[in-house]
């Protein structure tokens, strides 16, 4: 196991750098990296990574939605309710009805099929665009408008959106039936997550006064593990309620990270965010490489070129559905353009849920597998650069006053 994370921390920093050299976005260099050393290529990562990698990008996403959270201002956020709202299944509503609609003539497959494929296509990656939300709230980039807590917002609810439609679509296929009740479960999951979370974030906050009024001081080092751990404990207690009672953990640890914002003195939440953004460099790596390692490229092969066909037809009609969540909003063509780009991104959903049709012993299942391997590979780094190149064109920087 040392040796594979020696190869994961060295060769992805090293493929990063040489992106960055060429003035390409970092998560190339990582992926590649991951799909180099997977099993599918030189397999050179232990049996024993993989089998925790699930977990360990887990833990990766944690740390960004914790920074995330601790950079996000509500008051932002309250300002473009409404289109956030629409975000989080508006567009993944169009590429769902896109996959509905074509996938059978273009694909071969059946009405049910589709819909399972579109489900398992339409979530945004988190993982991709998080990141990227918080480094424009920190150059405030289209922070004027709350465009980066817009889709940071839109982007975390989309996923448990589109995940529980999956499991409907996916009862379908197998025969099962659908089952309406658990569309309830959508609403129900985030309210859940966002108390939960809440809660936690209020006895932190309680804890850390209560210990300062005592005169024992926390360090800021132990205020990290303190909250870290929490947010682990949040995202445990999604499985442990799976089944009974709909729950989004990783949203519960973006609540928790808002509420300490909120409650705890500015210079402490600022060192907090600081202090989770270097955790995140090394995070970073560890997601992406797996995330690369988890791609099976030899699907590519059977995808062959109507999936990739099927797949841009999507994101344009997915298009759509962003333009019609920021109708009515003072965004500019421009900011408008931007939050399109912003959600072409996919990887960390369709790496975890892409195999499960075929696990499942769907006749579609290779199919979906492979046309997801497809909108990893080209999805992830066109979305990464476009947001990359386009950010300084498309955002006006806002003006903040000096301190």
């Amino acid at each position: 196991m040392l040796t594979s994370l020696a190869l994961i921390f060295l060769l992805g920093l090293a493929a990063a750098a040489l992106c960055q050299q060429l003035r390409l976005p970092r998560i190339i260099g990582m992926l590649l990296t991951g799909i180099l050393l997977g099993p599918c290529v030189l397999n050179l990562l232990d049996s024993s990574i993989l089998l925790i990698s699930a977990d360990l990008r887990k833990m990766a996403l944690i740390i960004i939605l914790l920074k995330a959270g601790l950079s996000l201002n509500l008051r932002d956020l309250k300002r473009v309710g409404r289109p956030a709202l629409l975000m989080s299944f508006l567009p993944a509503c169009f590429e769902m009805l896109a996959f509905i609609l074509f996938a059978p003539s273009i694909l071969g497959i059946t009405r049910v099929e589709a819909a399972v494929m579109g489900a398992v296509l339409s979530a945004v990656s988190p993982a991709v665009v998080i990141p990227r939300m918080v480094r424009l709230m920190e150059e405030h980039l289209g922070t004027g408008k709350s465009i980066p807590q817009m889709i940071m917002a839109g982007a975390s609810c989309d996923d448990i959106f589109v995940i529980v439609l999956f499991s409907t679509f996916l009862g379908m296929a197998q025969g099962k039936g659908a089952d309406p009740a658990s569309l309830l479960q959508i609403p129900v999951s985030i309210l859940l997550g966002v108390l939960l979370g809440a809660a936690a974030g209020w006895l932190l906050n309680l804890f850390f006064e209560t210990a300062y009024a005592r005169q024992h001081c926390v360090r800021n080092s132990l205020k990290v593990i303190l909250v870290l751990g929490t947010a682990f404990l949040l995202v445990a207690t999604e499985e442990w309620l799976k089944g009974r009672l709909p729950l989004s953990g990783l949203l519960a640890v973006v609540s928790m990270a808002c509420l300490l914002k909120i409650k705890t003195p500015a210079s402490v939440s600022a060192r907090l965010s600081e202090k989770f953004g270097k955790l995140w460099l090394a995070a970073e790596v560890i997601l992406f490489v797996l995330v690369g390692a988890a791609v099976d490229i030899r699907c590519m092969a059977d995808a062959g070129l109507a999936a990739a066909g099927m797949i841009l037809l999507a994101l344009v009609i997915r298009a759509a559905g962003v333009l019609l969540s920021t109708a009515g909003t003072d965004l500019n063509r421009k900011e408008r353009l931007y939050c399109v780009i912003a959600y072409l991104p996919k990887a960390t959903v369709q790496a975890a849920i892409g195999s499960v049709p075929l696990a499942a012993g769907l006749p579609c299942g290779p199919i979906v597998l492979a046309v997801a391997v497809m909108a990893i590979l080209i999805t992830a780094p066109l979305g990464a650069i476009l947001m990359d190149l386009s950010c300084r064109r498309l955002l006006e920087t806002e003006k903040t006053s000096p301190d």
